[in-house]
């Protein structure tokens, strides 16, 4: 079987019976023989190795019969004409960032914003932001930010590169576009969650949960366990349509599950004063506050999707996770939530 590395063309394997299960790090060991699991690493992250054509991380799981294509150095991320980019490259500093772009069409284009960079420039201040960013990743003036995420949470970032995208996504793409996160949790989650209550963001620090239920389905934020993980906590993929101001943190945090190392939601003060269910409730909410010490907030936008565009990129936390055996309530991607609040 042809592994060399020094090949000009890209090259394609088949994932074997024997190989299903297997993280595609340890994998592509029999492919790439010659290099350590270091190496292939560096392999992953920097978007040389596909599976099914899109960039994967170095944790995947596999299953037999799957296409793993191996670009050559040439066609990485670097190159001018390379159409794939890493799923989750390193991110420098906050000062620095690297901003890679991880999707791309003729009107849009999926940036991967690192945790510690503000997607835009705050009031009265300035400092690196991701707005700022966008004429030297697309010269032209024209480019233009269609969603924002909180300076702790990385993932991705839609962009508009022509004012006519920008129209067509505000009057189409919107109402239909599917946006899904990561997130590591405090707590154990058994089975998939449709939170409902409504939320107040008047406050512009700290969105707090009422006790009323929201009757928009695309104010609602769904829920899945992904895995169990040590210390009693849960990976869970999180979907939104609309998107309030720190809706995903506000809703986890209210069901008793706030995510790790989150400093406003996660700490105790937030059951006190930031998220008291209001006197009309529909059910009460008893909620444990929990301040994680990790240094890092465990929330990460993973895929976006609408008609015509797609964009995935995994954090680079997800594969360094301590999962537990599987449970027969935790689900996989594409099923719906079926647990209600209320």
């Amino acid at each position: 079987m042809k592994n060399s590395m020094d090949s000009a063309r890209p090259m394609e394997f088949v994932v074997e019976d024997g190989l299903a299960g297997e993280r595609l790090d340890r994998a592509l060991a029999t492919f790439t023989p010659e290099l350590g699991l270091r190496g292939r690493r560096r392999l992953i992250e920097g978007g040389r190795v596909l599976v099914e054509n899109r960039p994967a991380a170095p944790g995947l799981k596999l299953r037999s019969g799957q296409r793993i294509t191996l670009l050559p150095e040439d066609a990485g991320p670097n190159s001018a004409s390379a159409d794939v980019h890493p799923v989750c490259a390193a991110a420098s500093t906050a000062d620095a960032p690297h901003v890679p772009i991880i999707a791309r069409t003729p009107g849009y284009a999926a940036l991967n914003k690192p945790a510690g960079l503000h997607s835009a420039a705050l009031a009265g201040g300035g400092g690196p932001n991701l707005e700022a960013m966008l004429p030297t990743l697309f010269p032209g003036g024209q480019a233009r930010l269609l969603n924002r995420l909180d300076q702790l949470t990385s993932g991705i970032v839609l962009v508009a590169l022509t004012p006519g995208a920008a129209r067509v996504f505000a009057t189409r793409g919107a109402a239909v576009v599917v946006k899904e996160y990561l997130a590591v949790v405090q707590g154990e989650l058994d089975e998939p969650l449709t939170l409902k209550r409504r939320l107040d963001t008047v406050d512009r620090k700290r969105t707090r949960v009422l006790g009323r239920l929201e009757n928009e389905a695309r104010n609602w934020t769904l829920v899945w366990p992904q895995a169990r993980l040590a210390g009693a906590r849960t990976l869970v993929r999180v979907r939104i349509q609309a998107g309030a101001r720190h809706q995903i943190r506000a809703h986890l945090a209210a069901a008793n599950l706030p995510i790790v190392g989150d400093p406003l939601y996660g700490d105790p003060q937030y059951v006190a004063e930031g998220a008291t269910i209001e006197p009309d409730t529909t059910g009460d909410v008893e909620m444990t506050g929990v301040r994680a010490a990790s240094g890092r907030l465990y929330l990460h936008h993973h895929l976006l999707e609408f008609p015509g565009f797609r964009a995935q990129c995994d954090p680079p936390w997800l594969a360094g996770l301590e999962r537990l055996p599987r449970q027969s309530g935790e689900t996989a991607v594409g099923e719906t939530a079926d647990k209600e609040e209320g």
